[in-house]
């Protein structure tokens, strides 16, 4: 509970404060192809994104070869640091170590020194460190020379290399670098066609020792001289580890000289602090001197605030402990996301094509999609990344999230309700704003639809009340908008892209119809709790409406499918895409009861079941998730089938929802989505690319085919990869665990709470505790045994509740023999539910209880 939680981490700050704590928090390390594989040590203003050999090769497509380096959104400082000792360069890594906050390398050794690193940036700091520790295993002190290349690349993460947008990232004016006598200092006073302004870029690199010198100039890779600068169009398109550049890097370099004295049988390590600033000189100072002020406390303070992330949703799951393990990994790859940038400068580009000033929001924060080119805001993966961090208890990023999304909405959409698609960190737009050219929307229908469930999700298990009523206005703009401008034929169903942006499509789209029920009801949830009946009744009677002529309208008998558009006629097209699961992914909340799915339990079980082999889900020797569009399917009957975490979490979640909760078809898209973080059998058994990081797309087998689809990230060339993570595939474990499995279901809005496991055969007992609600936690117990269901609670440390309810839910078609709460018989109700029949009891709440049900 709470006050247990607390405690413990007041010993982990202790425990790392002191210094003794080198494996406080879990570690994941590999080998294997170090070279060939990204990683990330993040903070919410910084991040070194690098490769798991300890080197910084170019990598990314949004601006060829510069989404790696070291970063401080929205401006890149460097394209690559790195270490020689005794006039030797440090060679690649032999092992990378993952950690929950940092990263490290083993070294080989040098001139008989031993090596090891440590990369981190601290929360809060625009800027990162990276430590080589140096071990000198004789008895007498030993004097290093250690020399430090650092290559400059000052360019914000917008514009974009693309051919033909404006302004371009071609127009990269130069760098220039001076050494100060204590830290390079690099600086990039240009500017870009169309800016009234000269930049104030400036990156300084340097340590908390005084150097011996140091110098300026062209090239300074370490390792690679003047360095190896790769063209967009090369043929064959090298990999990443034979490039240092791209086309448009226009930076510099410079070297740092220092002597570091290393105990006889004893280590020290030097710390390299790069800062940097898109504002002035004086700030990048600034944050340099903080980043140097103390790093063993920092490193110490952010290993301190990652185990208290880890703490919460802490899971047991006897026979699929990966399944547990991928969770606890989650948690560190959304916090590795969460950023915040100020002062943006809001500019409409219409996918490069504009460089227009719309308005200024002077800070946001969110979870970034994915890393190195999508680590920016976004709507629609918020939206389903939500569903993660609530049940992992990270609440406070996923609200700013959402309030960042309506603040940038507000101002480039002039208060209509439309919500933005995504934001880069200085404020450029590529797609989002509010405008319709020749009857198509010029957005994304589905964000708007989304967000009232996003905002719904949040409130239900915070109880904040405050934060629903200062979303629930935009959330009203967002409907009246869909209802007033996206319904021209008047049925009903909203037209415009939802997430799946192919040709080919009617104009009316499945998922956009099923968010839009949910939105609806959520809303309606809402308004009515803030004493808005009106408006609640009347989003209430639309969604009814909807929901009685939805499976009529969608589903197609032949296919045993939903059609995932409506042709002109209303008629529904399969051309089979994964939003086809939406309807059996959402829950829709209806006369105070969570009702998992929308539409018939026999149409729902069907359309689950027709997914569940090899034209639409991988096979090996590729990941087993769901395609994104299956076999004859999409505009030109080709299928796609690329595997995104997206989709297959979604498949999961509908699986979940449909009572195939644990069972071998559910486990097939969780497992798939779990071992790509660690055992992944298309790259022989080892994560995709870092440890314990969840990716974008993940390595897939065509039906009947002799090649891969998409192959591993780690075989692809330095522009065509995947990210290495991302957020919103989480939404496909961690909730169909907390959520489902443990059945937890809170309404804190509403002042109650009620635990509901759904326990499959295969999975005898699940265990959860600190499963953060509100400012508080519960602990969670299911187990069965034959055809007896045991539910244990604990909520003496969760927020205070009117009501409490606790049940457990039994396979479709069970009756129920008897229902012991505390060890006496109980009065007991029942509902059928696509997900089985749910027991449920009433019981005092804020205390520990035992609810056991046997099954006829």
């Amino acid at each position: 509970m709470v006050g247990k939680r607390s405690s413990a981490v007041a010993v982990i700050l202790a425990t790392l404060a002191a210094g003794s704590a080198q494996a406080a928090t879990p570690e994941l390390s590999i080998s294997q192809r170090l070279e060939d594989r990204r990683e990330v040590a993040a903070g919410t203003r910084a991040q070194v994104l690098g490769f798991e050999d300890g080197r910084f090769y170019a990598n990314g497509w949004h601006i060829t070869g510069e989404m790696g380096g070291i970063v401080t959104p929205p401006l890149k400082l460097l394209d690559s640091l790195y270490f020689a000792v005794n006039d030797e360069w440090v060679g690649p890594a032999t092992e990378f170590k993952s950690g929950w906050g940092y990263v490290r390398y083993n070294l080989p050794a040098v001139d008989g020194v031993e090596l090891r690193r440590t990369d981190f940036a601290p929360d809060g700091r625009r800027g990162a460190l990276l430590g080589l520790e140096l071990t000198n295993p004789k008895k007498n002190r030993k004097r290093v020379n250690v020399m430090v290349d650092a290559h400059s690349e000052l360019m914000t993460q917008y514009p974009w290399g693309f051919s033909g947008t404006t302004p371009n990232a071609s127009e990269n004016a130069p760098d220039s670098g001076s050494f100060d006598g204590d830290t390079l200092v690099f600086r990039d006073t240009g500017r870009f066609t169309g800016e009234a302004t000269d930049h104030s870029y400036t990156a300084i690199v340097g340590s908390n020792r005084t150097p011996v010198n140091g110098n300026t100039g062209p090239g300074h890779y370490g390792p690679f001289g003047a360095g190896r600068r790769c063209a967009a169009d090369q043929t064959p398109a090298p990999m990443p580890s034979e490039c240092d550049d791209g086309p448009f890097g226009n930076g510099t370099g410079g070297r740092l000289h220092y002597h570091v004295d290393v105990p006889g049988n004893g280590s020290t390590t030097i710390w390299i602090a790069v800062a940097g600033s898109d504002n002035s000189v004086a700030e990048a100072r600034s944050e340099f001197s903080a980043l140097v002020a103390g790093p063993v406390a920092s490193l110490a303070a952010k290993r301190a605030k990652r185990e208290a992330l880890g703490n919460w949703s802490k899971l047991a799951l006897p026979g699929n402990e990966q399944l547990a393990q991928s969770i606890d990994w989650g948690k560190q790859n959304l916090a590795d996301l969460t950023q915040v940038a100020t002062d943006l400068e809001l500019h409409w580009t219409n996918e490069g094509k504009l460089w227009e000033f719309e308005g200024l929001v002077p800070r946001i924060k969110w979870v970034g999609a994915g890393f190195p080119d999508y680590p920016w805001l976004f709507a629609v993966d918020g939206e389903y990344t939500a569903h993660a961090n609530v049940t992992l208890g990270q609440f406070g990023a996923i609200k700013e999230h959402m309030r960042a999304i309506r603040d940038v909405s507000d101002v480039l959409n002039d208060n209509s309700g439309v919500v933005v698609h995504e934001v880069v960190a200085d404020g450029s737009i590529w797609h989002g704003k509010g405008t319709v050219t020749n009857g198509v929307p010029d957005f994304n229908t589905d964000e708007i639809v989304k967000f009232p469930g996003a905002v719904a999700l949040i409130w239900r298990w915070t109880g904040d009340d405050g934060f629903r009523d200062e979303m629930l206005d935009f959330t009203r703009r967002g409907l009246e908008y869909v209802a007033n401008n996206l319904d021209a034929d008047h049925d009903g169903w909203p037209e415009g892209n939802g997430n799946v942006e192919r040709p080919g499509m009617g104009a009316e789209k499945l998922d956009n119809a099923v968010y839009y029920i949910r939105g609806l009801y959520d809303y309606a949830d809402m308004a009515r709790s803030a004493g808005q009946t009106a408006q609640a009744d009347a989003a209430e009677a639309r969604a009814d409406d909807l929901v009685s002529r939805f499976d009529d309208t969608w589903w197609i008998e032949a296919d045993q499918q939903y059609g995932d558009s409506l042709d002109a006629n209303n008629v529904p097209i399969n051309q089979k895409h994964w939003i086809g699961v939406t309807p059996m992914e959402v829950e829709l909340y209806v006369d105070g009861e969570f009702v998992p799915g929308v539409g018939e339990f026999a149409h729902g079980n069907a359309a689950l079941a027709t997914r569940e082999n090899n034209c639409y889900s991988g096979e090996r020797p590729g990941n087993r998730g769901l395609f994104h569009t299956g076999c004859g399917g999409g505009p030109t009957g080709a299928g796609e089938f690329a595997i995104f975490s997206i989709g297959t979490g979604i498949q999961a979640v509908g699986e979940g929802n449909f009572g195939r909760l644990g069972t071998e078809q559910q486990r097939r898209y969780t497992d798939a989505n779990a071992e790509t973080q660690f055992s992944e059998p298309a790259t022989g058994g080892t994560p995709d690319e870092q440890p314990g990081a969840m990716p974008e797309i993940f390595p897939s087998w065509p039906p009947g085919g002799t090649d891969w689809a998409t192959p591993p990230n780690i075989d692809r060339c330095w522009t065509c990869r995947s990210m290495f993570m991302q957020a919103w595939g989480h939404y496909g474990t961690a909730w169909a665990v907390v959520h489902q499995a443990l059945g937890v279901r809170p309404h804190l809005g509403h002042g109650f709470l009620e635990v509901v496991p759904l326990l499959p055969p295969a999975q005898q007992s699940a265990d959860g505790a600190d499963i953060r609600l509100g400012g508080g936690s519960i602990d969670v117990h299911a187990s069965r045994a034959g055809g007896t269901y045991t539910t244990k609670t604990d909520t003496t440390g969760a927020p205070d509740v009117s009501e409490f309810r606790i049940g457990h839910t039994l396979p479709r078609g069970s009756t129920v023999a008897s229902v012991m709460l505390d060890g006496a018989p109980v009065a007991f109700t029942t509902r059928e539910t696509n997900r089985g029949l749910e027991v449920r009891v009433s019981a005092a709440p804020g205390a520990a209880h035992t609810l056991v049900v046997t099954a006829a």
